[in-house]
C-alpha cells in the first residue's frame, strides 16, 4: 500500500461497555484487514505486569484511568485497530482524542446482553462481587451519552453476531476511504 493510501486508510477505534466484543471483534477486523490490533487493556496489563483487577486493588480506579489515558495518547496515531477499555470515555481529554481520530465505532449493547455474557468474570473489576445487571445498567446510564458523543458509527450489538458486525465495520471503512479519496 502506498504511503498516500496508508494515510487515507481509516483506523477504527472500538468503544463500548465491557463485554460488548471490542477485543474479539477487533481480532476479526485485524485478520480481515491485515492490520495489527492494539487492545488498550492488554497494553496496560503488559506495561503494569499485573492484571487489571490487581491494578484496581493496589492503586485504585483513578490511577488506572491515568494509565489508560497515557496509553491511549501513546497509541492513537498508530496504523492499527484499537480496542479501548470500556471506561476510556470517562475523561474529557480521552473523548477529545477519540473525536479527533475517527472513525470511532460504538458497539452498543444492552446491559441485559452484557450481563449474560460476562456475569461472574473475575477480570472485570467494576462488576466483581456485584449484581452484574444492576452495575451494567448504572454504567450504561453514565457512559452511553459519552459513547454517543464520540461515535461516528453506532452498531447495535444485541442481535448481531461478531462476523456480521465485522463485515458491517469493514463496509463502513471502505466507504470512508472512498469518500476521503474523492474529497
Amino acid at each position: 500500500m502506498s504511503a498516500e493510501n496508508e494515510k487515507l486508510r481509516p483506523r477504527p477505534l472500538l468503544i463500548g461497555l465491557m463485554g460488548c466484543g471490542k477485543s474479539s471483534i477487533g481480532r476479526r477486523l485485524a485478520t480481515r484487514l491485515d492490520m495489527p490490533l492494539i487492545d488498550l487493556d492488554d497494553m496496560i496489563v503488559g506495561q503494569a505486569g499485573m492484571p487489571i483487577p490487581e491494578i484496581f486493588k493496589r492503586f485504585g480506579e483513578a490511577y488506572f484511568r491515568d494509565v489508560e489515558s497515557e496509553a491511549l495518547r501513546q497509541i492513537i496515531k498508530r496504523q492499527a485497530i484499537i480496542a479501548t477499555g470500556g471506561g476510556v470515555v470517562l475523561r474529557e481529554k480521552n473523548r477529545q482524542i477519540l473525536k479527533s481520530h475517527p472513525p470511532v465505532i460504538w458497539l452498543k449493547a444492552s446491559p441485559e446482553f452484557l450481563a449474560e455474557r460476562i456475569a461472574g468474570d473475575p477480570n472485570r473489576p467494576l462488576i466483581a462481587n456485584e449484581d452484574a445487571l444492576q452495575k451494567l445498567t448504572e454504567l450504561a446510564d453514565a457512559r452511553y451519552p459519552l459513547y454517543a458523543a464520540c461515535a461516528n458509527l453506532v452498531i447495535g450489538r444485541d442481535d448481531m453476531n461478531k462476523d456480521d458486525i465485522s463485515t458491517l465495520i469493514i463496509n463502513y471503512l471502505h466507504k470512508e476511504t472512498n469518500n476521503a479519496q474523492h474529497d
